[in-house]
């Protein structure tokens, strides 16, 4: 007797987590058919000119920045979890302050501290003899420099809670089998904290490959400066549109790379024989060393930018640079960068959902549509968006939709790096737990799996909103006319070299995203709190 299977309709979390992929895929599909399309002249051109350099820079500085962030944010993480010593809990929350300062601010500030006749220069050439030179800001180790202290707190703050939720217990059994220290942290403890460090790594790789101010500020020539310069200068969307689809192949490397090491280390954290790890006191030499690697750190990535932001932003002040304009520079970054962090917290959650709890290859392809935005550049992505929109709804062309679109599309992975990890580690057990009590999937997931991973959810609003504050291409081709951003005021006045009438704008942006950093680490900080008074 035959007997036939029947496949059980999509659920409606189904059913939107499909629909959204699919409108997140367009501008990717639309970059894809037109460099598809294209005529083979134009693809011989540009293998014959530019793709082979392009391909070198880009793909040289993503290693080299993902080595240097590794080193950077695991040593950081590792150092603040495992060791106590004076200062500890300020460094904490403030080497993720480096996320506030966007990385063209850091270049124009770089380029003029360490650039040809800069203070820095000036000082060295004193001291050494003025045949002395530093290395150009504009280099390959420049650019790798500046990019890696502004992306480092990707790795250090996902590695930071991997080690603050890990079970001690698994280097305990470890170090009684007479495994040593460095064995035990480099076949116990990395392996179980693989999944923070990919995501981190994800992040930081993505973000290189996509980025323009820094590049465009530092004249470094990669494929997303190529893209603009292609649909700026030579009017060619064509040309754009193949060195696009360039980057979407090598995110879509990257990111099966980094799922292929998080699959390897899937495990859930349980209550039974949990425990947290407990500091070690870092002697005088120790406590020397680390304040002095901390420091040095903090003073590269923040402090010494936000100093000179400071004293740039007062002579512009006491020359009247800053009127009654910025109030609504700051309104409207503020309200676009809140609303897109909200809206794809809601549309990231039912494709991280599913991936987590239901791995189907549809549900997992839908998951990685949404990372397709975050590898076009700025550029590209706001010109798919507003073509879309000038097609199928013209009525919103020239409004913020569009822009916030664009927003959600291209920043949307960030938060999907911080809510898929969240979901993975908390057991399927207590939502299996909830359902044989009555509880649907939708209740289930609202009361009981959303409040576990409420932190997690938290820090994917918190890192969308700051990225969204410091985005510029998108903004800088899709805006209604007269909305300006703090960031385009920054760009308008840094790529003229007027340092000190972009200070204040770049000033704003960093302290109006200081509040959402703090929102980021406070959970962190009570719960010290109460160890502390325990």
């Amino acid at each position: 007797m035959l007997t036939v299977t029947r496949v059980p309709p999509p659920s409606p979390l189904q059913w939107v987590s499909l629909l959204t992929a699919a409108f997140l895929v367009l501008p990717t599909g639309y970059i894809t058919y037109v460099a598809v399309t294209a005529a083979p002249a134009v693809w011989t051109r540009l293998w014959s000119t530019r793709i082979p350099e392009l391909l070198g820079n880009t793909l040289s500085l993503a290693v080299s920045v993902a080595l240097t962030t590794f080193v950077l944010g695991v040593s950081l993480a590792w150092i603040t979890v495992r060791y106590d010593f004076p200062g500890r809990r300020m460094w904490e929350w403030a080497l993720a302050l480096p996320l506030a300062m966007p990385t063209y601010v850091l270049a124009y500030v770089y380029a003029h501290l360490i650039g040809m006749g800069g203070p820095a220069e000036q000082w060295w050439q004193m001291v050494l003899g003025p045949d002395v030179r530093l290395p150009s800001p504009q280099s390959f180790v420049g650019v790798t420099i500046i990019m890696s202290l502004d992306t480092f707190p990707f790795v250090y703050l996902l590695v930071r809670g991997a080690l603050q939720n890990l079970n001690i217990s698994f280097e305990e059994v470890a170090r009684a089998c007479g495994i040593s220290p460095w064995a035990t942290l480099r076949r116990v403890t990395l392996p179980l904290i693989r999944p923070a460090m990919a995501a981190g790594l994800a992040l930081v790789v993505l973000y290189v490959i996509s980025d323009f101010g820094a590049v465009s500020l530092l004249r470094y020539q990669t494929l997303t400066y190529a893209v603009y310069q292609q649909m700026t200068s030579r009017y060619d969307h064509t040309a754009a549109s193949i060195l696009s689809l360039l980057l979407v192949l090598m995110a879509i490397v990257f990111l099966a790379t980094e799922r292929w090491f998080r699959q390897r280390s899937r495990f859930y954290q349980t209550s039974g024989r949990y425990r947290h790890s407990t500091r070690q006191h870092a002697g005088l030499l120790g406590t020397a060393l680390i304040t002095g690697y901390v420091v040095v750190v903090f003073a590269a990535a923040f402090g010494i930018p936000a100093a000179m932001l400071i004293h740039w932003s007062i002579e512009a002040i006491s020359q009247g640079a800053l009127d009654a304009r910025f109030l609504g520079f700051i309104w409207n970054s503020t309200f676009l960068a809140a609303l897109a962090a909200s809206g794809a917290v809601i549309i990231g959650l039912p494709l991280a959902y599913l991936a987590s709890r239901r791995p189907t290859r549809l549900n997992i392809a839908c998951l990685q549509a949404a990372y397709a935005g975050y590898a076009l550049p700025g550029p590209v992505a706001a010109l798919a968006v507003l073509v879309l929109f000038t097609h199928f709804a013209p009525a919103l062309y020239g409004t913020v939709v569009v822009l916030i679109i664009a927003y959600i599309l291209h920043f949307l992975p960030v938060g999907l790096q911080s809510m898929e990890p969240a979901l993975q580690q908390i057991t399927p057990n207590v939502e299996e737990v909830a359902r044989t009590l009555g509880c649907t999937t939708q209740h289930t997931l609202r009361r009981v799996t959303l409040p576990l991973v409420r932190n997690g959810f938290i820090a994917a609003w918190v890192l969308m909103f700051l990225q969204t504050m410091k985005e510029l291409p998108a903004t800088l081709l899709l805006r209604p006319v007269g909305f300006d951003t703090l960031a385009i005021r920054v760009w308008l006045e840094a790529s003229e070299e007027y340092y000190q009438l972009a200070a204040p704008a770049a000033l704003l942006i960093v302290l109006l995203s200081l509040p959402a950093l703090m929102l980021l680490v406070s959970n962190d900080w009570r719960r010290h709190a109460q160890e502390g008074a325990r």
